[in-house]
């Protein structure tokens, strides 16, 4: 795996965010002046993930595969956790859950939860979605953190009722929402919270999100779309191993490369504006740069970003972990393919775009 360099200050988020966000936009901008420990804490109560009973933690996904149904908690985990399908090489999960679900510890006499949910660490509350229909999240948050090494935000999805608002800066521990059961698919029995922790894949979003759909896009920069989740479980842990891990580090330890991408891009890719770290060690700056060659964990995230000289007209995979299965599975249905054979999909295409800054 690289080694991490010295954490950057983020440079300044794009004008052209929409004016109702202009506010949260400043925060964004702001110039870190030393990088300091993520002060990492649980949104709730229910601190089970760090017990000999992790299925205590996780709210359990209703399943039937086969035609068997069953109530697995390991369904509440991050990462390829739902969606079985059976293939020549064995039963494999396809659906990415970019969060974890965390059941509830109290409930009043009609099955309601009565848990606070608290901001995980220091930052400013971005957003702030109190519409149960207009997102799968049903009622969420999102909140800024700026640990030295770009901007990176915590989710909190299915929210009853939420507490903070926009522009509030909050304090590890804070209460800033209520738990519920809002949005797609949650009953009062299957109450959590989702709790996410995302790089931003681009704050010129709307602008790519108009080219590619019709639909209104209620949530502009924070919609789902545009907040790549990490493995927040395994970061828990990792935090509490070592409560001075940074975000670089822990995915340099904890991610392991899945596919590269070369972009044809003459500039720096916009994503490095926020996230320096991410230029590969030994790669730049290269006078004469045509193209950049991203580095992917299978969940999307990136890990590297490389400028080179090749010349191409379009994205293409220049390398992926073997597997004897599509690696659609694998990728969220970014790539696909067999063996050490890929090439984008429609999907990824669209991805592509979106973190490479080229549409």
């Amino acid at each position: 795996m690289r080694s991490n360099p010295a954490p950057h200050s983020p440079r300044p988020l794009s004008h052209r965010l929409p004016s109702v966000l202009v506010a949260a936009a400043l925060a964004l901008a702001a110039t870190i002046s030393e990088a300091g420990p993520i002060g990492l804490v649980l949104p709730t109560d229910n601190d089970a993930i760090f017990s000999a009973d992790p299925s205590q933690f996780y709210m359990y996904t209703n399943r039937n595969f086969e035609g068997v149904a069953s109530k697995p908690w390991q369904g509440g985990q991050y990462g390829f956790v739902r969606n079985q399908r059976r293939t020549s090489a064995g039963i494999v999960f396809t659906r990415l859950h970019e969060g974890i679900d965390i059941r509830p510890v109290r409930r009043d006499d009609s099955g309601n939860p009565l848990d606070e949910i608290r901001s995980i660490a220091d930052g400013t509350v971005v957003y702030v979605n109190d519409s149960s229909t207009r997102s799968n999240y049903g009622k969420y948050m999102v909140v800024h953190h700026d640990w030295g090494d770009g901007p990176f935000f915590s989710l909190y999805a299915h929210v009853s009722e939420p507490v903070a608002q926009v522009k509030q800066q909050v304090k590890a521990g804070d209460t800033i929402a209520r738990m519920g059961y809002t949005g797609a698919g949650i009953n009062r029995e299957r109450s959590h919270l989702h709790l996410e922790l995302a790089f931003l894949m681009s704050d010129r979003f709307s602008d790519w999100y108009a080219q590619h759909y019709t639909s209104t896009n209620h949530h502009l920069i924070f919609n789902g779309i545009n907040l790549n989740g990490i493995d927040i479980a395994a970061l828990y842990l990792a935090h509490r191993e070592n409560p001075n891990i940074s975000i670089p580090a822990f995915l340099a330890a904890h991610e392991e490369p899945y596919y590269k991408v070369l972009v044809p891009l003459s500039r720096e890719p916009e994503i490095l504006r926020y996230y320096s770290w991410l230029q590969a060690k030994g790669g730049g700056p290269l006078l004469g740069a045509k193209s950049w060659e991203f580095t992917f964990a299978a969940n999307g995230n990136p890990l590297a970003i490389t400028p080179t000289r090749d010349r191409i007209d379009f994205p293409v995979v220049t390398w992926v972990k073997p597997s004897a299965t599509d690696h659609a599975y694998h990728t969220a249905g970014r790539i696909t393919g067999t063996g050490d054979s890929a090439q984008l999909t429609a999907n990824g295409s669209r991805f592509i775009q979106l973190i490479s800054g080229a549409f």
